[in-house]
């Protein structure tokens, strides 16, 4: 399956061939509308003229690599922060890892102990390791036993309820709409 997050034929490319810009499109969605979140990791790409590398972003000058992630169009809307949380991603994935995002989920045989590698990474709340669990179910195959329990309701098949379960404009518009009425429901409260 071809990733869609960015709903922009590059981005979305580089999304489906490299796990460290997926880990990072995914810290980046909170706050901004999700595909520029998920082309964040393209726009960072293109500054640095190449695909992107845990141990480059983790050794980069934090202020330098802010100043990246502010420069026109900026990469989020706090490209400060974000920029700090990337980094500490990055050196994360350095420090456990090697280096490399994938290893996250490579070998792992059971979804909590999958939920909760993805839980440790600075960034990733419950929430966040749940989707992205979702994420790696639905869209990428990576199915330890037990993963859709350990994701939650974003592991439920046929549900529309996040990231994980956007692969065109279509179900883009689906996901929205329950999140609408996910926040109707949530002030009727």
């Amino acid at each position: 399956m071809r990733i869609q997050l960015a709903q922009r034929t590059e981005a979305d490319e580089l999304l489906g061939r490299s796990p460290l810009a997926l880990l990072i499109g995914m810290l980046l969605d909170q706050q901004i509308p999700m595909e520029w979140a998920f082309a964040g990791p393209y726009t960072i790409s293109e500054r640095l003229g190449h695909d992107l590398t845990a141990g480059e972003i983790a050794a980069y000058d934090p202020e330098a690599f802010a100043a990246l992630l502010a420069e026109k169009p900026a990469v989020h809307r706090y490209p400060k922060s974000m920029a700090e949380r990337v980094q500490r991603l990055a050196a994360y994935l350095v420090e456990h890892y090697d280096g490399r995002p994938e290893q996250v989920w490579a070998g792992v045989t059971d979804g909590k102990e999958l939920a909760r590698r993805l839980q440790d990474l600075p960034g990733y709340g419950k929430q966040k390791a749940q989707i992205f669990l979702a994420l790696l179910g639905k869209q990428l195959g990576v199915r330890p036993e037990g993963w859709r329990e350990a994701a939650g309701p974003y592991g439920e098949e046929g549900s529309f309820r996040s990231v994980a379960d956007v692969v065109d404009a279509e179900s883009l518009e689906k996901v929205r709409a329950a999140k609408q009425e996910a926040k109707k429901a949530a002030k009727a409260k």
